[in-house]
Formats: C-alpha cells, sequence, structure tokens
C-alpha cells in the first residue's frame, strides 16, 4: 500500500510530540519537576491508549482485519489504566509507570508493522508511526530515568 505521507499528517504528528518535549525541560525545574512527570505521564497515557482505538479503527475500516486485531487494540487503554495505579495507591510513582509506558510505545510498533503487512495499515502511515512511537517512547524513558 504506497502512498505519500501528507504534509498535514507529518506536521501535526510531530507536533505531537511537542507536550513531551516540554515536560522534559520543565523536570529539570525543581518547582515543576513534579508537575512535569505527571503530565508526562498523563500524556504518555492518553496518547498509548488513542494508539489502540486508532488500531480498532483500522480494523472496522479493513473487512478482511484478523480478529485479533481487536483483542489487542484494547491492551493499550488497559495498560495505561494499569501503569497509573501504583500512582493512585501512593507507591512508588512515576518513574516505573513512565518507563512501563515509553516501552509499551516502542514495542507497539511491532503491531503497527503487522497492521502494514496485511495490507491494513498504509505504507506512509507506518513510516509515521515509527517516527512518533519511537520518538515518544524514548522521550518517556529519558523522564522515566530522571
Amino acid at each position: 500500500m504506497k502512498t505519500k505521507l501528507p504534509p498535514s499528517a507529518r506536521f501535526l504528528g510531530l507536533a505531537g510530540l511537542l507536550p513531551q518535549i516540554l515536560c522534559l525541560a520543565a523536570v529539570f525545574d525543581e518547582n515543576t519537576r513534579y508537575i512535569a512527570l505527571s503530565a508526562a505521564f498523563l500524556y504518555a497515557a492518553v496518547i498509548f491508549s488513542f494508539l489502540g482505538g486508532f488500531w480498532w479503527g483500522l480494523a472496522v475500516a479493513s473487512p478482511g482485519a484478523p480478529q485479533w486485531v481487536y483483542s489487542i487494540a484494547v491492551l493499550p487503554s488497559l495498560l495505561a489504566l494499569v501503569s497509573g495505579l501504583p500512582w493512585m495507591i501512593g507507591s512508588t510513582w512515576p518513574g516505573p509507570s513512565l518507563a512501563l509506558l515509553g516501552i509499551a510505545l516502542i514495542a507497539a510498533l511491532w503491531v503497527d508493522v503487522r497492521l502494514n503487512r496485511l495490507n491494513i495499515m498504509p505504507d506512509w502511515m507506518l513510516r509515521l508511526r515509527i517516527i512518533l512511537s519511537t520518538g515518544l517512547g524514548v522521550i518517556t524513558l529519558a523522564l522515566a530515568a530522571l
């Protein structure tokens, strides 16, 4: 499935990395550190959940999509919720939760590649997904390490 990356998709997709980049910049100031880590966690969780909805939408739009896509599409929302549990009960947070989401964002590329090979996701979209998932995943992991 060869098509060209729409300029608006590239621009808006890359703009989607800005909130995490801003959190990374804000984490170095003690006055904004916790806010930055909280916002970074929330943003990574929301985007990861969005990714599951994106996969679901691709499957719905593709009549021949295998049934496993629907099952795997609900996992990002569940993992995002579970990754917030330590924070909700007052345990160690946000490092492990951010690390889990960072790893999950990068690992999600496996699903994207599979969807592309099944001709459910266009090539241009896979290229964009590689940039966005790697970028957001690495920035989120960097925040987890700080």
